[in-house]
């Protein structure tokens, strides 16, 4: 059932939302939502839930998990109820990344979230940024950013290869045509107003979004449109040795590289003659 949050997005042709199921939900605790995409994470996302249940920003965020279809038995629900998450959501419909997220997103909107933060699943990311990422949002930022790459941010262990690519492709190109100063934009760990993710204009419920896409381009449109952005510093650890991703090396980021160059030419934007008046 859709609410009138995601109403207004009807005025454009092509709305859609993935299909998923809701495994288990929780009374909405917080203004703000912790959105965490999941794919057989292991160990790894138990790590990063214990951590966000000892730093208590269970008082700040409800910790929404969105899985892509773990097979690990890591999202046992019983454990993930001890850590104080909110919903489990499973993703059924066909997509990656993008899919899950757009599960989540249209999930929390219809909950009426005013604030909406995604953190890896991986355990990588920092979260005591949690809580900046919140403050930055109740200031009226619809984009928060974090980076490792700015004052205070913290970069360990990064394959070399994959700091080249953020510092001197990725960031430097979504920010030439965005026309707003990034650093580092290949990470999911941020945080959007549910204005910028509710905004016709944006249009993210399309099904052009399915792997990576969503990411690269909500950081070439929000800016475009005039949404307040703002960078805040974040510590992003890799672990050492083989380096646990989704990405292959060579397929996986030449794709990424395609996603970038269509992102950042306009390509994901909506047609306005599917815009309905």
């Amino acid at each position: 059932m859709i609410n009138s949050n995601l109403d207004k997005l009807k005025l454009y042709k092509n709305f859609y939302i993935p299909e998923y199921k809701v495994l288990f939900s929780s009374e909405k605790s917080n203004n703000s939502c912790l959105v965490i995409p999941v794919i057989n994470e292991g160990n790894r996302i138990h790590e990063l839930l214990e951590k966000i249940a000892s730093l208590e920003l269970n008082i700040l965020v409800d910790v929404i998990i969105v899985d892509g279809g773990s097979t690990d038995g890591s999202l046992e629900e019983n454990y993930l109820k001890s850590q104080n998450v909110n919903s489990l959501l499973l993703k059924t419909a066909k997509g990656k990344l993008s899919t899950q997220l757009l599960c989540a997103y249209a999930y929390v909107l219809e909950k009426n979230y005013k604030n909406i933060l995604t953190i890896d699943g991986n355990n990588k990311d920092d979260p005591k940024s949690i809580s900046l990422i919140v403050d930055k949002l109740n200031e009226g930022y619809d984009f928060v950013q974090a980076s490792r790459f700015i004052d205070g941010g913290e970069a360990v262990n990064t394959p070399k290869s994959r700091d080249f690519a953020i510092r001197y492709i990725h960031a430097p190109v979504l920010s030439c045509f965005s026309g707003f100063h990034w650093t580092d934009t290949t990470q999911g760990f941020r945080g959007y107003s549910s204005k910028l993710l509710s905004s016709p204009e944006v249009a993210i419920f399309r099904k052009v979004f399915s792997c990576y896409e969503l990411l690269a381009y909500l950081s070439y449109i929000a800016p475009k449109l005039n949404f307040k952005c703002i960078e805040i510093p974040s510590k992003r650890v890799y672990p050492k040795g083989a380096v646990p991703t989704k990405i292959s090396s060579f397929k996986g980021n030449l794709e990424l590289l395609k996603v970038l160059f269509k992102a950042s030419f306009g390509k994901y934007n909506l047609d306005k003659k599917d815009i309905i008046k």
